[in-house]
């Protein structure tokens, strides 16, 4: 029994079956989602009940053999008609019968192979993505630097192993002495919204280092995001925030982001919108800067779609109606636990449901 016990915690990895059924379900609408991308909904709409679910299966079956190499295509296919056809009869002329039996013994042989071919690719990239999100681990900041009477608390979590999302906050040299705070997301998620993201890193720590105002920053990283996407499909969504420490009076520049949220300590809310495009539309897109000045108790919060759009069960979202009303009884305590409600309350409300998008909040408290 104590065996029997052991290999059931093994398999399960020790969580209720009724959080595995519920985490099955939100795989399987998730693998739904990814296959009905093939299917033409439109040809579908008025045929009978019986051409349709020939139609949707067709398209699921092709989305799937599509998906595979040739060789495992091949391997499938035999696989699934050995197991459909269990057995062959041959019958001669002379009235001799010769039956072969076992087919369906070496069809759930083929199938096995084939998920062992599939199992083995997904660790190998597995191993990959864990390095590569190691490495993206190193481009974020581990924790806020020290500003006297601010506190920063930040965090991220990718939709996948890694993200497109990024956000930063340092001191740029000279004097006065600047914090720039940023936060921001790649278009798409993902390998590629990571490698854009990395690239987008360095680009900004580079120019920070300059003598440069925010504008010019902007300006600047702007066109390179779009040197680095010549057709305009990768952009990014920005916010840049630069305080004085000493007086707390702060620039910042949104660049088609989110608006973020700067709750007052007398309870007002404001949201900051002034900015421009996107980086990486438009070479000469022309910027803004708003701007404003940081009093006791006030609360910024800065954050991703992800956050607002993270969907439940129902496919219901979050919504910033939700955040606001939470951040709204923000009065007290650190950046730290304002996070820590923020965050609690999105996974409250997604429940199980798989998360469809990187979420990155970046919460400023001062004292």
């Amino acid at each position: 029994m104590t065996g029997v016990k052991s290999f059931w915690q093994r398999i399960t990895d020790g969580i209720e079956l009724e959080q595995l059924f519920i985490q099955f379900r939100a795989e399987a609408r998730a693998s739904y989602d990814l296959y009905s991308k093939e299917i033409d909904w439109k040809a579908a709409k008025g045929e009978s009940h019986v051409r349709r679910s020939f139609r949707i299966a067709k398209a699921v079956f092709w989305a799937m053999m599509m998906k595979l190499s040739p060789g495992r295509r091949l391997l499938l296919l035999v696989s699934l008609v050995l197991l459909m056809f269990p057995h062959m009869e041959f019958n001669f002329g002379n009235g001799q019968q010769f039956k072969i039996d076992g087919f369906t013994f070496f069809g759930g042989v083929g199938l096995l192979i084939l998920l062992s071919l599939e199992l083995a690719d997904r660790v190998m990239l597995k191993r990959d993505l864990e390095i590569a999100k190691e490495i993206q681990s190193w481009l974020m900041p581990a924790s806020a630097p020290k500003v006297p009477g601010i506190d920063i608390a930040f965090t991220t979590r990718p939709a996948n192993t890694v993200a497109g999302d990024y956000y930063d906050a340092f001191f740029r040299p000279g004097e006065p002495r600047r914090l720039l705070v940023a936060v921001a997301d790649v278009a798409g998620k993902s390998v590629p919204a990571a490698l854009l993201m990395a690239t987008l890193q360095a680009s900004l720590r580079t120019l920070a280092e300059g003598s440069g105002s925010l504008l010019e920053v902007a300006g600047m990283l702007n066109r390179y995001v779009c040197a680095q996407n010549p057709e305009g499909r990768r952009f990014t969504t920005g916010f840049l925030m630069e305080i004085d420490p000493a007086t707390r009076e702060f620039v910042y520049i949104n660049a088609g982001h989110n608006w973020p949220v700067l709750r007052r300590a007398s309870g007002a809310v404001e949201r900051l919108e002034t900015g421009g495009l996107p980086f990486g539309i438009m070479t000469a897109a022309p910027y803004e800067t708003g701007a404003g000045r940081l009093e006791a108790g006030d609360i910024l919060i800065i954050f991703t779609d992800g956050l607002v759009e993270a969907e439940n069960e129902r496919q219901d979202e979050y919504g910033e109606e939700r955040m606001l009303g939470l951040i709204a009884g923000m009065k007290d305590g650190t950046a730290a636990d304002a996070l820590s409600r923020l965050t609690t309350s999105v996974n409250t409300f997604v429940g199980a449901t798989r998360q469809h998008d990187d979420i990155t909040c970046l919460i400023l408290r001062v004292s």
